[in-house]
């Protein structure tokens, strides 16, 4: 069992691409969009916590096996598919992954369905900017950037980009001006989100951004290994006090508030 079961599998099409969908609970809408290697047991747990929190949530299955246990091999075998998939542009610095517009759609498709307000929607790692992208939809109230790894940080350039269109960005950023709101995670010593891609994230959208930055240096306080990487699935460590699931809380806080109220 991998905790798949409590969700129902549904497919959805959009523009170019048909992909399965696993679908539970009810209230404001959660889009869920999975860490490499694909819609494994501990993304799957996290869904299972937002549906216990009172939402309803959408787990798209854009990559791998659903419900497949990560191992090493296989975290390697999907990220070489990303790396060649037309879904995906892991190296685009000013331009989204292909993959979110058919995202856009899912999300519209939620929001009438899930009705209220609008809906939050959650990144991690290869689809961690996806969000930010997701955002120039007037409906996405509550995106959440967890470890956003794109475009893959080669180079200075791509260390601070977003992967995201800069008229994207520009609708993005007026939107924050009007008081929407951004929140992000990520490991301090993570490789793959280094700290220039969170300046520049602070930098366009000034007091809009909450930045959660977990400290990972050799020596922190709760002996989170310096190659911690997964904030919310892989990484957790589900105990009272722990950062980790404190940046839990705060999510489903984020989701609360901007969600159930509107504001």
């Amino acid at each position: 069992m991998n905790g798949l079961e409590r969700f129902e599998r549904t497919s959805f099409s959009a523009l170019h691409w048909t992909r399965d969908v696993y679908r539970a609970g009810s209230g404001p809408g959660v889009l869920v969009m999975h860490e490499v290697p694909g819609l494994h047991p501990r993304v799957i747990e996290f869904g299972q916590r937002l549906v216990d929190a009172g939402f309803s949530v959408a787990m798209p299955d854009l990559l791998g096996v659903a419900g497949r246990t990560a191992t090493p091999l296989y975290n390697v075998g999907s990220m070489l598919r990303a790396c060649i998939a037309r879904e995906f542009a892991v190296l685009a610095s000013h331009r989204a992954s292909p993959i979110t517009e058919w995202l856009r759609v899912l999300g519209r498709a939620l929001h009438a369905e899930a009705g209220g307000p609008g809906i939050g929607a959650v990144g991690m790692c290869l689809t961690g900017n996806f969000a930010l992208a997701l955002m120039v939809d007037e409906h996405l109230l509550a995106p959440v950037l967890s470890q956003p790894s794109l475009p893959f940080p080669l180079g200075r350039a791509r260390k601070a980009a977003l992967h995201i269109a800069p008229e994207q960005l520009e609708q993005v950023k007026a939107r924050a001006r009007a008081g929407a709101c951004v929140l992000g995670l990520r490991f301090t010593g993570d490789p793959l989100v280094p700290a220039e891609r969170f300046a520049t994230l602070r930098r366009e959208l000034g007091d809009a951004f909450e930045a959660i930055e977990i400290d990972s240096k050799r020596g922190n306080p709760h002996g989170i290994a310096r190659t911690a990487h997964s904030v919310l699935a892989f990484d957790l460590v589900d105990e009272p006090g722990h950062p980790t699931r404190e940046a839990l809380e705060r999510v489903i806080a984020f989701f609360d508030a901007r969600l159930r109220q509107g504001s």
